[in-house]
């Protein structure tokens, strides 16, 4: 075989370098080799040699979302953050929750230290508390808590209606059993909705969307519930009265008692002006 410049000799023979110029720009970017020394455009083919085109995968950074978070606890196990509302606390979706915790928390020095994520959820429209493990045990053992009833979570919401000062509500969602309690704390009248209610609400169950279906089951649905409100009742553009209020639970690592509040939103005290 004549001897031949491999500019020329490798054109067509690389699926990811067809062209005389995806080769020269191969070779340029030090892509090529020829038994295993990096080729130039001054390099010459006799036959027989090994050549190897190495194009390296451009690896884009990962986005970054920048959205800032409210930390109301953070030790080396476990956070405890407030949500906003207008947010999924995990899901598909980029703006996240779980993908902002990452810039908002510090990383565990411990030797189980994992990307936060949280052990439970909130819906897209409620506010308030939620519970976030920094390392894979903690994760693995706040869920367990959960699943066992030793976190004990308080709500608080504005409803619609004449109401009871307290009861019990008990009903199926998606075919499992749900509990709830609640109190009346306080009522104003509405010239539009008739009465308003602050009520403190504890769920024993954590089935999807049950205070909101639960309220709304009694005829009180909470206030802005688009979804399980009454039709001309809907109150629009004012978002969902539905707050995460406090966690109480023992810490699985230093077994103290871990008591977290999460103030009511202004929109409350606009109704309710005594509430702290």
């Amino acid at each position: 075989m004549i001897p031949i410049r491999l500019q020329e000799y490798g054109v067509g023979i690389f699926q990811a370098a067809l062209t005389k110029s995806a080769l020269k720009k191969a070779l340029k970017k030090q892509y090529v080799t020829v038994n295993g020394e990096i080729a130039t455009s001054a390099t010459f083919i006799n036959g027989g040699e090994c050549i190897r085109l190495s194009i390296l995968e451009e690896v884009s950074p990962k986005k970054k979302l920048i959205f800032p978070l409210k930390v109301l606890f953070e030790d080396e196990y476990l956070a405890v953050i407030h949500k906003p509302a207008g947010i999924m606390v995990s899901g598909n979706s980029f703006k996240t929750i779980a993908n902002a915790l990452d810039q908002n928390l510090k990383r565990s020095n411990l030797p189980d230290a994992t990307a936060p994520k949280p052990v439970h959820r909130l819906d897209f429209a409620t506010t308030g508390i939620l519970l976030v493990g920094k390392t894979s045990s903690s994760i693995r053992v706040l869920n367990k808590m959960f699943e066992n009833k030793e976190i004990k979570k308080i709500y608080y919401a504005i409803t619609i209606g004449e109401m009871n000062s307290q009861g019990e509500i008990i009903s199926d969602i998606d075919g499992k059993d749900s509990k709830s309690t609640y109190t009346l704390c306080e009522s104003v009248l509405s010239e539009r909705f008739g009465k308003l209610n602050l009520v403190q609400l504890e769920p024993e169950t954590g089935r999807r969307h049950q205070l909101r279906k639960h309220l709304s089951n009694i005829g009180n649905p909470i206030l802005g519930d688009k979804e399980y409100g009454i039709e001309n009742l809907i109150l629009n553009g004012k978002g969902l009265y539905l707050h995460a209020y406090s966690l109480r639970f023992n810490h699985p690592f230093t077994q103290d008692e871990v008591y977290i509040k999460d103030e009511l939103p202004k929109s409350f005290k606009k109704i309710f002006i005594q509430i702290e």
